[in-house]
């Protein structure tokens, strides 16, 4: 990709997003009618129409979850849109941060002056949850991993053990980081799992993956996410304080764990964020990000997310996190969404959620609230297997 232009200023602009609630939809609901509503609040937050939509970007991680292969101009048909160039875009977790690098590609090389970038997963209404547990199975090395009974949540426990063993981080640490993103979704309309809980309803729920227990992880989420991108000599008229992307990173390691020299680190999203930075002009991560959507699939993602994307210390966001660093009200407020783990995991979806978010965030009026009023500049960070697959990007604040 481009390297950043002085000031930034071929770099897309966030327009408008929108967002369908993350959850457990059965009762007949459809993917299709989550994209329907996330793309055409996205549109109307926007103040588009479809007819000014150049193409679309579409983010969906598995066709054994949505039952649809090729799923683009089935998106396109939804909205209205039929005719447009549509990508599909896949990487397991990391689908909806690829998909809005797409987007942002395609703006800074020309090929598009205003795209929609729409993620979407159905991956708990329909399928039973050992179906699902098959699915992701498969995300990791297939044959190696999958299909030998291999689970992510094993995956990630066996990840996290090392990291205890190398830095000391305690059950209770990690206990921390559930309590902070399940409070946060309390009061999301999108969430899938708000909930009010102590470090001692952590530690007493059921044991999944050791040290991993049913607090500790995120749930399988049905949702949709839509953003709407645009080179700035073709944005409307701002009429409110906009968002800019400003750097994006991509990185990738060993999809089997036991391949790595480090297990405990990931380190694909360091490349990622290092990649990332670089673009934006970043030069002192823990110090110019004002505020981060950080993936946690499990608590101890979360923690070592932080230590990759450089936002804390190796081996220091633990204790960060316990002494409420990344709380709502800390240095650096991470996940106020709720992260997957609130909020929830809809692949395809999450990492354009997350950048609708970051987006209000920015520009003081998240849940119509002034949050994030003195936030200038955030971070958005999702990935595909045990931080396998990593994709970072930093969004700026534009004032009109």
């Amino acid at each position: 990709m481009a390297r950043p232009r002085a000031g930034h200023q071929g770099f897309p602009l966030v327009l408008g997003g929108g967002i369908a609630p993350f959850g457990r939809h059965r009762g007949g609901a459809h993917w299709r009618d989550w994209v329907r509503l996330a793309g055409t609040d996205a549109l109307a937050d926007a103040g588009l129409a479809a007819a000014d939509i150049d193409a679309v970007v579409v983010a969906s991680e598995s066709d054994f979850l949505s039952l649809q292969v090729n799923p683009g101009p089935v998106v396109l048909g939804e909205l209205g849109l039929t005719g447009r160039p549509v990508v599909r875009v896949e990487g397991g977790g990391a689908s909806g941060g690829l998909a809005l690098r797409e987007g942002m590609a395609q703006i800074m090389a020309g090929l598009a002056r205003r795209i929609l970038v729409v993620g979407f997963e159905a991956a708990a209404g329909h399928l039973d949850p050992n179906g699902v547990q098959l699915v992701y199975g498969l995300s990791f090395d297939a044959e190696v991993d999958g299909m030998a009974g291999a689970t992510a949540a094993a995956l990630y426990a066996l990840s996290i053990v090392e990291h205890m063993a190398c830095h000391g981080t305690t059950a209770g640490q990690m206990a921390h980081v559930s309590v902070k993103n399940h409070g946060n979704a309390v009061g999301n309309p999108w969430a899938h799992k708000p909930m009010t809980i102590t470090i001692d309803d952590v530690l007493s729920s059921p044991m999944v993956a050791t040290p991993y227990r049913r607090l500790d992880c995120s749930l399988a989420s049905d949702g949709a996410a839509a953003i709407v991108l645009a080179h700035p000599d073709s944005a409307p008229k701002a009429v409110r304080v906009r968002s800019r992307i400003t750097g994006s990173g991509v990185g990738s390691d060993f999809a089997r764990l036991g391949d790595r020299a480090q297990r405990h680190a990931f380190r694909a999203k360091r490349c990622a964020a290092e990649a990332a930075y670089a673009m934006a002009g970043i030069k002192e991560a823990a110090r110019d990000i004002d505020v981060a959507e950080v993936c946690d699939p499990f608590t101890g993602a979360e923690i070592q997310s932080l230590e990759a994307l450089g936002l804390a210390p190796p081996g220091g966001a633990a204790a960060a996190l316990a002494e409420g660093a990344f709380d709502a009200g800390g240095r650096l407020p991470v996940n106020l969404s709720g992260g997957l783990i609130g909020q929830g995991g809809a692949p395809g979806a999450t990492g354009i959620a997350q950048a609708v978010t970051m987006d209000r965030l920015l520009g003081g009026r998240y849940r119509d609230t002034d949050v994030g009023s003195d936030f200038r500049r955030g971070l958005v960070d999702v990935h595909g297997g045990v931080g396998t697959l990593a994709a970072v990007h930093v969004l700026e604040l534009v004032e009109p």
